[in-house]
């Protein structure tokens, strides 16, 4: 995969894991996408996207992830305007993730999602998927970018 670009910030969980798989989430009001990926590895994969806006139901399809896969890790994408402010969106997100930990007892670390939509919407159209076409993949990749910027991160401050 390219290195993006574009650097973001990460906030750090309680406890970084060494190994085990993280599951990522772009949090959406109407779609959440979701990534996966193994910390040792460190390497991040979309997985599927999350239709819906009832809380309940978003729920239940990310406990039954969490019973497939096992996760260490929660990362959640945190959207802010470009200048890095705050809106409406960034709330919902920082609720959605202490909704996560707080129901699946398991960490979340918090990454900048800037530019995340717009890169994901650059791969998949550097991959012939353009348009409307990209509408039930683009959460997913941008999950992924989100997921893959932590994971870059993580190597960075090992290195250092």
């Amino acid at each position: 995969m390219a290195k993006s670009r574009y650097q973001l910030p990460v906030t750090e969980p309680k406890q970084r894991p060494l190994s085990g798989t993280v599951l990522a989430f772009d949090f959406g009001i109407k779609r959440i996408g979701v990534a996966i990926g193994e910390c040792g590895i460190g390497l991040a994969h979309p997985h599927l996207t999350i239709n819906g806006e009832k809380t309940e139901q978003r729920f239940l399809a990310i406990a039954q992830l969490i019973e497939t896969w096992q996760p260490v890790l929660f990362v959640v994408g945190l959207p802010t305007h470009v200048d890095g402010t705050e809106h409406e969106l960034t709330r919902l997100s920082q609720r959605f993730a202490r909704r996560l930990e707080g129901r699946f007892n398991i960490d979340v670390a918090m990454v900048d999602e800037r530019y995340t939509s717009l890169i994901a919407s650059e791969m998949l159209r550097e991959q012939g998927v353009k348009g409307r076409k990209q509408k039930p993949m683009l959460d997913q990749v941008a999950a992924q970018q989100i997921l893959q910027s932590y994971f870059d991160e993580q190597n960075t401050a090992n290195i250092t």
